[in-house]
């Protein structure tokens, strides 16, 4: 059970927004690193700066002082989901430490990557990057948090978009599959590289996979009573971390299709168990 705290519930309010933890630290003027450890309650959270994140998140700042986490808005007529066209890309604007560090880190690995060599990427003083990031491994859970932010969204929209619960199923695997296509770097970081977290960080982003594979799976034992969907849910989703491992714009097939390929298989799998 997660525990009730400040830090937690500023971050469910904050996942309940489909904000990341870079936006809304943009928005307080504060550095992703503080944002991360003010959710962590790592650091002490002021009465004006839990008004304003209040404010920002349009909960009531006696929830956030209580802990309480905040549950998904009610469907009236068309849900915060349903109006975000998950199937869309737009071009991923991250800020220049932390494009210059997702590229880096794919290429070379995080470990084997310097705060030096981030500096020298980005255009930027190691003084600059370590203002902003006092550790390599805050770049690397700003990232991470980026990537499980925009998966959960798309998942949870494109289950809102279902027209049964084996529709609902077969979009969210369709989504899935579509970010690690078109998001591979995000993708190939959050499947490789969640081994430089440590301690609470690497336990929230640990929670925060183990939500989308639980949305999974809660979608499959609804689609197909009966089936093994532990074993088939996890099937699918290493099917989905993959795909950045081998697919190419350049090939035969566009991410879309892929997608969709992706999604019949899933269901043929879990159809086959029922």
């Amino acid at each position: 059970m997660t525990e009730r705290t400040v830090g937690s519930a500023v971050r469910s309010a904050r996942l309940a927004q489909g904000l990341s933890l870079r936006s809304l630290a943009s928005q307080l003027n504060l550095s992703p690193a503080t944002m991360s450890a003010l959710e962590n309650d790592r650091t002490p959270m002021t009465v004006a700066r839990l008004h304003r994140i209040a404010d920002l998140l349009d909960v009531p700042a006696g929830r956030l002082m209580r802990g309480e986490p905040t549950p998904p808005a009610p469907s009236v007529g068309q849900s915060a989901a349903e109006a975000r066209d998950w199937r869309r890309y737009d071009d991923l604007e991250l800020e220049p430490v932390l494009e210059a560090a997702a590229r880096l880190f794919v290429r070379q690995g995080f470990h084997a990557t310097s705060m030096r060599e981030v500096a020298a990427e980005s255009g930027m003083s190691v003084a600059g990057i370590y203002h902003h990031y006092p550790a390599k491994e805050q770049i690397l859970l700003a990232l991470l948090d980026i990537t499980m932010t925009e998966i959960r969204w798309r998942l949870l929209a494109a289950r809102e978009e279902g027209a049964d619960a084996q529709d609902a199923l077969a979009l969210m695997v369709e989504s899935l599959a579509l970010f690690h296509a078109v998001r591979g770097d995000l993708a190939f970081l959050g499947a490789s590289e969640m081994r430089g977290l440590s301690g609470d960080d690497l336990h929230r982003v640990t929670g925060l996979r183990d939500e989308v594979q639980y949305l999974l799976d809660e979608q499959a034992a609804r689609a197909f009573p009966g089936a093994d969907v532990r074993t088939a849910c996890r099937a699918i989703a290493t099917m989905c971390t993959s795909l950045p491992s081998w697919f190419s714009v350049d090939g035969p097939l566009s991410a879309d299709q892929v997608a969709k390929e992706y999604a019949a298989f899933a269901v043929a799998m879990l159809g086959s168990g029922a």
